[in-house]
């Protein structure tokens, strides 16, 4: 079978930022998605930036095919003056994270769609489980030859962007003490988790051929990779991070993903090959990532040389910002670092439980750096809810 992937032009970016429907009361999920589109259809009928998922207690936002980080952030901020008085008038309110602190996963209600009917009803339990939100983010790749190197290196640097984004520390209202829960939930779905190591193009033809000759995937589509190629828009998409909290951390992200790719696309052009990491290797930092978070010891090249993530992570940004400049996102870029001085997501949530002794309290939290747009301090918002 051949894949044939759309041309694109180079390094285009587009996010899709996945979001809760809350009772700002109770911090509880309001399974009040279908009210929500039925009334966008109403109002706004035909509205492109905003779709429905597998579950009925969230939106998600996606974004247009855009040039720069700065214009997908307006496509969400439009999505979100759109959708926003709709979901306050069905008692809701937009709320984002890898999870959610204390909801019951097997309760929440599945959209009424053939396609995630059938995906809970294939994987059961695993299936059930699947209350778990993220931040994708899309870049254009202009010539084929290039996908799977690049592939290859937004793997190797997984661990560092997993962990910056990682929003998921509570599951069913316990702490797991991992700071990406969601990326052991997800992992637990046929055919997701790190990508196959794969060294041309033609690889990934035979490994989908013979997925698709076997009953495993029916389309292309059901491979949910945390990084995958998506053929039919030209990209590669990284899909590990958790849902963030507030808008200036989703831009921060889809900066590290957007320099990452064009970085190792200069590395091409250049005749070098992009970093790779031996699978095992991958394995390691994936799954540290998932447990410390920005605590990880991360391997960083082939000869297994290890690195704390906190005293690497300045040198892996400074990496990136030639690329940054040029794509006219070194500002989010660079808020990468002040938002890890002041604490990643699950950082925060953890602090705000600390400090309250609730989960509930976290919700308020998520909720209130959702409309402030960017991190709050823990000990302001902790203390707002104390009141």
């Amino acid at each position: 079978m051949a894949i044939d992937f759309k041309e694109s032009e180079r390094s285009t970016v587009g996010l899709e930022w996945e979001l809760q429907l809350v009772d700002p009361a109770t911090g509880r999920l309001s399974p009040c998605a279908p009210g929500v589109f039925a009334e966008l259809a109403r109002r706004h009928p035909g509205f492109p930036l905003v779709h429905s998922e597998m579950l009925q207690i969230m939106v998600e936002f996606v974004s247009r095919k855009r040039t720069a980080v700065a214009e997908c952030a307006r496509d969400m901020q439009e999505a979100l003056a759109v959708v926003e008085p709709i979901a306050a008038e069905l008692g809701a309110r937009l709320v984002s994270a890898g999870s959610h602190p204390f909801a019951e996963p097997s309760l929440q209600p599945v959209s009424e769609t053939e396609r995630y009917e059938e995906l809970v009803e294939r994987t059961q339990y695993w299936g059930h489980q699947m209350l778990i939100f993220g931040t994708h983010v899309h870049v254009g790749i202009e010539d084929r030859r290039k996908v799977i190197p690049i592939l290859n290196h937004l793997t190797a640097r997984l661990g560092h962007i997993q962990a910056f984004a990682a929003s998921s520390p509570f599951w069913a209202g316990i702490d797991t003490g991992y700071a990406d829960n969601r990326a052991m939930m997800f992992q637990q779905l046929p055919t997701a988790g790190l990508p196959h190591q794969l060294g041309t193009w033609e690889e990934l033809d035979d490994l989908v051929a013979g997925l698709l000759r076997v009953g495993a995937i029916r389309q292309y589509d059901e491979i949910r990779w945390d990084v995958r190629p998506s053929p039919k828009f030209g990209t590669i998409e990284v899909r590990a991070c958790d849902a963030n909290s507030n808008l200036a951390e989703v831009r921060a992200v889809a900066a590290l993903v957007h320099c990452l790719v064009e970085t190792a696309s200069r590395e091409l052009d250049a005749g070098r090959e992009p970093l790779a990491l031996p699978r095992e290797f991958a394995e390691t930092n994936k799954w540290r990532a998932a447990r410390y978070g920005m605590d990880a010891v991360l391997v960083e090249n082939a000869d297994g040389d290890q690195a704390p993530l906190r005293e690497s992570f300045p040198d892996f940004v400074a990496g990136l910002e030639p690329a940054a400049e040029d794509l006219g996102c070194a500002e989010d870029l660079a808020a990468c670092l002040a938002i890890a001085r002041g604490g990643v997501g699950y950082e925060r949530q953890r602090e705000v439980a600390r400090l309250t002794g609730g989960l509930q309290a976290v919700v308020a939290h998520l909720q209130a750096e959702r409309r402030a747009g960017r991190p709050l301090d823990p000990s302001v918002t902790a203390g707002e809810d104390a009141q």
